[in-house]
């Protein structure tokens, strides 16, 4: 699975004054499970060391400007992002790791400055990470930084591995068969972000119109791409943790059922992390070999190791 990468997150000494922000999730975690594209804009026109480069509004445009002699290089670095664009076609990544704060590859919150001496505002955003969104605004993509929030990074890993999973589907050549196969394991994923866009997804597979299955294909990419964008949110996948208990209520005592109950409200309540209902629920599902259940993405989305279920603060 190849995941693209800001070339300084991953010990690349690329930066304006030659270090590098090596990141320890990405390094030490992330790299068991992905092949990192490393990329750098930068470092493909200036070399390093080399004076630091900004965003400053300029009557009103934003441009990139060498923060001494104060040389505008932002035509050199939209068109080298370019180039980094059309190797992003051809490298298939199933998501995006910028580095934040970067005039370059900050996503958000960049530091814009005045052409005279005023406060900086943070609300620009680094040239590469804009045609990024402007070319795959489906990609997912996050900062190393916002990473640190667990509910943002278990929503991100979700996404990619949803992501990668869609596309090697897709390219398998489905019928329609497989494509219903493949949606009924996402219901409850799904569902944890968005009721709505299950049943978007469903009306498109249902193929009312008769269309051929390249168009339902079409159709279905799109939504689905979008559903797994969104976030999650507690109450949501609270509700989706009743909807798998119900499979249960006829083959559970009412003991084990009242547990469950406790172990989900206290779920709701953050006194307990997500993952210790999912280990019940996935118990019950083993016990009882519930088919309909042992496919569901939800309860098994990535590998375990990754632990981002292990912590009230993965949902809010």
């Amino acid at each position: 699975m190849k995941l693209g990468v800001s070339s300084c997150l991953i010990g690349t000494m690329c930066r304006y004054d030659g270090t590098n922000s090596k990141d320890g999730f990405i390094t030490n975690i992330l790299q068991e499970y992905f092949e990192f594209v490393p990329y750098c804009p930068e470092k493909m026109i200036f070399s390093t060391p080399r004076e630091a480069i900004r965003l400053v509004n300029i009557k009103d445009e934003i441009r990139v400007v060498t923060s001494n002699t104060k040389k505008d290089v932002t035509e050199e670095l939209k068109n080298i992002s370019q180039v980094c664009i059309e190797q992003m076609q051809k490298d298939e990544l199933c998501g995006f790791i910028l580095k934040s704060k970067s005039p370059t590859c900050g996503l958000e919150r960049v530091k814009v400055y005045q052409e005279v001496e005023a406060p900086s505002e943070k609300k620009g955003v680094g040239v590469f990470a804009e045609k990024i969104k402007e070319n795959f605004p489906l990609l997912p993509v996050e900062e190393e930084g916002r990473l640190n929030d667990p509910w943002l990074r278990e929503n991100f890993l979700m996404q990619i591995f949803a992501y990668k999973h869609l596309f090697e589907f897709l390219k398998s050549n489905p019928s329609f068969k497989e494509l219903v196969e493949f949606h009924t394991s996402y219901k409850y994923l799904i569902y944890s972000k968005s009721q709505s866009s299950y049943k978007e997804l469903g009306n498109i597979v249902a193929n009312h119109d008769k269309n051929s299955i390249e168009e339902v294909l079409a159709l279905y990419k799109v939504a689905f791409l979008e559903a797994i964008s969104q976030k999650g949110s507690i109450s949501k996948t609270y509700n989706v943790l009743l909807h798998i208990l119900g499979y249960f209520k006829k083959l559970i005592s009412k003991e084990e059922k009242q547990e469950m109950l406790e172990a989900m409200e206290e779920f709701k309540e953050e006194i307990i992390p997500l993952i210790a209902v999912i280990k019940l629920l996935n118990i019950y599902t083993k016990r009882f070999n519930l088919e309909y259940l042992l496919q569901q993405k939800f309860l098994n989305p990535y590998p375990k190791e990754l632990a981002l279920r292990s912590t009230v603060k993965a949902y809010k």
